[in-house]
């Protein structure tokens, strides 16, 4: 064996996943965003009608702390919230009942609709 170190290439990370050090650029220099400022969470949680509700009670409850705290400002900015949260789950509530109506107007199934030729 030769008394000189061996010298190793870096192995990559197990996940596979390469560290990137360009600031969120592409190779071809554009700047990737979702539109939100990286703020943006697309796992589904604001179409479950319970997280709704309870994010719009958050906000009731932090617009009643800024009121007893005395900022006028925070509290309407608070309770826009909540108003954006509510109205949020009033249109999932809509939607169930939208589709019931729609499932029961249908006609059967099994039979297809007819097509008017037009001349």
């Amino acid at each position: 064996m030769s008394d000189h170190k061996r010298r190793f290439r870096p192995r990559p990370q197990r996940s596979g996943f390469r560290p990137r050090n360009n600031n969120g650029q592409n190779s071809n220099g554009h700047f990737q965003s979702n539109g939100n400022g990286g703020l943006s969470r697309n796992n589904g949680s604001m179409t479950n009608p319970f997280n709704v509700e309870k994010t719009a009670q958050k906000y009731q409850q932090l617009a009643k702390d800024a009121l007893t705290s005395g900022d006028p400002v925070l509290y309407e900015n608070y309770l826009q919230h909540a108003e954006h949260f509510n109205r949020r789950l009033s249109e999932l509530n809509a939607k169930p009942k939208e589709q019931k109506v729609e499932n029961h107007s249908a006609p059967n199934s099994s039979a297809k609709p007819e097509i008017e030729k037009k001349k």
